[in-house]
């Protein structure tokens, strides 16, 4: 790469992509010299730029926060995804960020090409906003620092209410963002506890980084435990069924925060939870797949009062179940 320019914004490019590079690393994808990359990391600064280095054979290069905003580089199909979440967030966004979203589409339309316009155009028009106005909005704040823990990634304090009311302080390694039905959630282990939580994070209030890093690792899928919770775990009546139908089918049919598939030998098993048996009977009678209840037994006593009620409904009769 004979052009400083260039070299210059492709360096910015790389280090943008991941959290750290060493010299060799950054060296054979721009084609050049270690002492090459220092040089260009020097003029990076120079512009304003924050780059950090870490001495020793372990260290290396990364970007670092403050300074000049530096100039992104994106492909076609990151173009599109970005257009595309920033329409989102001006529809529909984060608390305090639409008009910031709204500003920021505004310039990145001006400089797309013609072809990647049309594109985000389609897909604009394609796509319809339905607006939940009970569901409670993030604060941006907590939203980027709880993002940038786990891409560091870095412990976490924060004082936390949950559904009960109660308040506690907790302490974190996060591992993984979520967002579910506009709802946003961490999976992280919770250090007093010793164990795997989700946390939503309207009901985080301070959070903050303590500067400690952590090493990962083995963790749980972050987006199936916030499904498997939000379908199960977040519930005092708990069922469990075998329905006969293939996976496939039975996805096409029931949302994974309503409930939690698994295949099983003679069908799929269907885990859900609800505030009553009588809501997750009616749930299930809606259902195209005949089944079977393996708990709790209340569940089957109403399905069959159900079934009753629905047999005695005349065929010419107008009125709800």
């Amino acid at each position: 790469m004979d052009s400083p320019a260039a070299r210059l914004l492709v360096l910015l490019s790389l280090l943008q992509s991941r959290p750290q590079w060493t010299s060799a690393e950054l060296a054979d994808r721009l084609g050049t010299t270690d002492r090459t990359v220092r040089r260009d990391v020097a003029r990076l600064r120079d512009l304003g730029y924050p780059v950090d280095a870490d001495a020793g054979r372990t260290g290396g290069y990364r970007l670092g926060v403050g300074g000049a905003l530096p100039p992104l580089l994106l492909t076609d199909d990151e173009a599109v995804a970005v257009a595309v979440g920033l329409r989102a967030a001006a529809e529909r966004g984060i608390d305090g960020y639409g008009d910031a979203a709204a500003a920021a589409l505004a310039k990145l339309d001006q400089m797309l090409p013609a072809h990647v316009r049309e594109r985000v155009s389609a897909l604009a028009g394609a796509a319809l906003v339905l607006r939940e106005g009970d569901t409670p909005g993030v604060d941006p704040r907590t939203l980027l620092t709880v993002a940038q823990a786990c891409r560091r990634p870095e412990r976490l304090t924060f004082e936390y209410r949950d559904g009960s009311g109660n308040d506690t302080e907790r302490r974190v390694e996060p591992y993984g963002l979520v967002n579910v039905d506009r709802r946003w959630y961490v999976v992280a282990h919770d250090l007093d506890r010793d164990d795997w939580r989700t946390f939503r994070l309207d009901r985080m209030t301070a959070p903050r980084g303590t500067g400690h890093e952590f090493v990962r690792g083995e963790s749980p899928d972050p987006t199936a435990m916030v499904l498997d919770g939000l379908a199960v775990g977040a519930y005092a009546i708990q069922a469990e069924l075998l329905l006969h139908a293939e996976l496939p089918e039975a996805a096409a049919e029931i949302r994974p925060s309503v409930g939690a598939l698994e295949p099983a030998d003679g069908g799929t098993v269907l885990r859900l939870g609800a505030d009553s048996v009588e809501w997750i009977a009616r749930y299930l009678a809606g259902l195209p797949f005949t089944f079977e209840v393996r708990r709790p037994p209340e569940l089957a006593d109403a399905l069959r009062v159900l079934g009753m009620r629905l047999l005695t409904v005349p065929p010419s009769s107008t009125s709800r179940v």
